[in-house]
């Protein structure tokens, strides 16, 4: 007996000694769903926590002290809505929920400069996928509920110039097509598509520096939804009548 009542002092003085070295841990806040939830966008109101995506925000405890560690926020049911890492009032790691306990919205750190954020539709289906170079969208593509590609492009570290960029329709019929062709030059070829997936034109393009732009440098064909061709000449960005 004497030897229970010891260990449970040992264990009272452990949590008593931790909670005041750690701080306690904090109650978790609640939320309404339907005041939280975007039916388009989700849950976003973590998102100027996040330093690494373009949050300029800080979380604070009840005392006013910056964040630290993790930390759980719940729906007003009871389930999670929130969990996440927080150092000096910045998340690091997290993860938001549906009320239905699928993930809304999932972020972590890859690397030094890499970061990504998955974002989910309410039945778990991949919705969008992003990965961040040096806080911007380097890498991005969203899908349909269906799981089909809707829109995937891809930007040079620097974010100076696209390196490709893509769209589809539902059923997976391409909508435009722009690839880098000659990375040294900046040269692409872009191919533009009708909706019942016929191409409608196609030709190179060129990025300028000096303008900021994509301007179509060279022979363009068009077509018809026969098609039938008419063949265009354009330099930089202007086209050349005959």
């Amino acid at each position: 007996m004497k030897k229970i009542f010891l260990l449970f002092l040992l264990i009272s003085i452990t949590q008593i000694s931790f909670a005041q070295f750690f701080g306690q841990i904090p109650v978790p806040v609640k939320y309404n769903e339907a005041k939280v939830v975007d039916p388009e966008y989700g849950i976003t109101m973590y998102e100027k926590l996040n330093f690494y995506t373009g949050g300029d925000s800080v979380r604070n405890d009840k005392k006013g002290y910056a964040c630290q560690g993790w930390l759980e926020d719940i729906y007003e049911i009871g389930t999670v809505i929130h969990k996440g890492f927080y150092e000096d009032g910045h998340l690091k790691i997290y993860k938001n929920f549906y009320s239905n306990g699928n993930v809304e919205r999932s972020f972590k750190l890859v690397d030094f400069k890499r970061s990504n954020l998955q974002l989910f539709y309410s039945d778990g289906k991949l919705k969008s996928d992003i990965t961040y170079y040096d806080g911007s969208p380097q890498i991005w593509t969203d899908y349909y509920q269906n799981g089909q590609i809707e829109y995937t492009e891809e930007n040079s570290k620097n974010m100076e110039y696209l390196i490709m960029r893509k769209s589809y329709s539902e059923d997976g019929k391409p909508q435009e097509i722009f690839e880098m062709t000659e990375p040294k030059k900046k040269i692409y070829f872009k191919k533009e598509y009708y909706a019942s997936g016929k191409i409608k034109a196609e030709g190179p393009v060129k990025y300028s520096a000096a303008n900021i732009d994509y301007q179509k440098d060279g022979i363009w064909k068009e077509y018809d939804e026969s098609g039938k061709a008419e063949q265009q000449k354009w330099v930089n960005g202007e086209e050349v009548k005959d």
